[in-house]
């Protein structure tokens, strides 16, 4: 395998269940422990790498920014196996349609139990979420993937962009000018507030996950659709990574220039934003395909490819129980040795702990497939 230049495709790309466990890795535990691990060190160098592993307060990008637009962009890597192979086979679009449906409803009924349905308190419910964007997300995609072909699906990915900006352009929020990008004056808060019930993440004036936000949502999904159809198609590796390099480079420079008038901004999911977060998440499946497909270097992977065949398993069960219980019953008898390291060494075990759950599941052949 290692210096192939040909593909010979296999029934699975390992470095796609790669990516998804390297992008799923850091909110498993991943952020708090080099969060912690930077902050030990305490030099101004590292203390902005931790920087790096939280969100800017507005506008702007850090690398904590492409986690969840990554995971999108994974989801639509995976669509032209799951729904296009599957019509072309011949598979029942009736079927296939309640399985969209079915898969959605189910995403979204995960994300309101991690924001805590079963307290039933339904008014400080916060009612959008991570997974609840992956379900309505996935529902459009999906939608559009079914009943368009590969460069209509392009098309509706440039037009869900284009009008998202021309809505914020053109339709001002009440008392705010139009195109007013501020948290208090932008029209997606405003919707929220008038439309969203419950609570709201993660600033004052709207939800991080709002309504009119997850439309730009959308088109990651389906740039990941297009690097999947290149990813799993017939044909020489080589020029599957000269389409990923290629499309990940323009991506980026087409969002350092629209962000000159549309800033980078995760809360609102800017066009910029979107173009960024995609040309970044082709150049990473890239260099995962180079590196684990085609060298055919696998063995480092693994502790990733164990948490990428079960992502949604670990996200929801860290959101509803508090695996630092389980780490605590291990090092509670030795941990204060380890001085002012101790904060490092505790976020280590819960990675751990969180990580063998996984690989137990792994051997066990449990894979939650929503």
């Amino acid at each position: 395998m290692a210096g192939s230049t040909t593909s010979t495709q296999p029934k699975r790309i390992v470095s796609i269940d790669a990516l998804r466990g390297f992008d799923m890795f850091w909110i498993s535990s991943g952020d708090a422990f080099f969060i912690a691990l930077f902050t030990f060190i305490n030099t101004p160098f590292f203390l902005r790498l931790a920087a790096q592993l939280d969100h800017p307060v507005w506008a702007g990008f850090r690398f904590y920014d492409i986690i969840f637009p990554l995971f999108l962009f994974i989801m639509g890597v995976v669509m032209p196996l799951s729904i296009e192979r599957r019509l072309e086979r011949g598979d029942s679009r009736k079927e296939l349609y309640l399985h969209i449906i079915r898969r959605t409803l189910l995403l979204f009924l995960l994300g309101l139990i991690y924001n805590g349905l079963f307290n039933f308190d339904f008014a400080a419910q916060r009612y959008s979420g991570v997974l609840q964007r992956f379900a309505v997300t996935y529902f459009f995609a999906a939608l559009i993937v079914m009943n368009f072909k590969n460069k209509a699906q392009l098309i509706w990915a440039g037009s869900i962009l284009l009008g998202y900006w021309l809505i914020l352009l053109l339709i001002p929020a009440p008392g705010f000018r139009a195109y007013d990008l501020t948290p208090q004056g932008n029209l997606c808060g405003y919707i929220d507030r008038q439309f969203l019930p419950g609570s709201f993440c993660c600033y004052s004036y709207g939800d991080n996950e709002g309504i009119l936000t997850m439309f730009p949502a959308i088109t990651n999904v389906l740039f990941g659709v297009l690097a999947g159809r290149w990813l799993l198609g017939e044909g020489e590796a080589l020029k599957k990574i000269r389409n990923l390099v290629i499309s990940g480079v323009s991506f980026i420079a087409g969002a350092l220039l629209w962000s000159l008038v549309f800033p980078i901004n995760k809360y609102l999911w800017t066009g910029s934003y979107v173009l960024l977060t995609a040309g970044i998440s082709f150049l990473l499946l890239c260099l995962f395909f180079w590196i684990i497909d085609v060298k055919g270097y696998r063995k480092w992977a693994f502790p990733f490819i164990v948490i990428g065949l079960n992502p949604i398993t670990i996200y929801v069960a860290q959101g509803i129980f508090d695996f630092g219980i389980i780490a605590n019953i291990f090092i509670h008898g030795f941990a204060d040795s380890f001085g002012s390291f101790k904060p490092v060494f505790y976020q280590f075990s819960i990675i751990l702990v969180k990580w063998f759950f996984l690989y137990f599941l792994y051997r066990k052949k449990i894979f939650l497939k929503v």
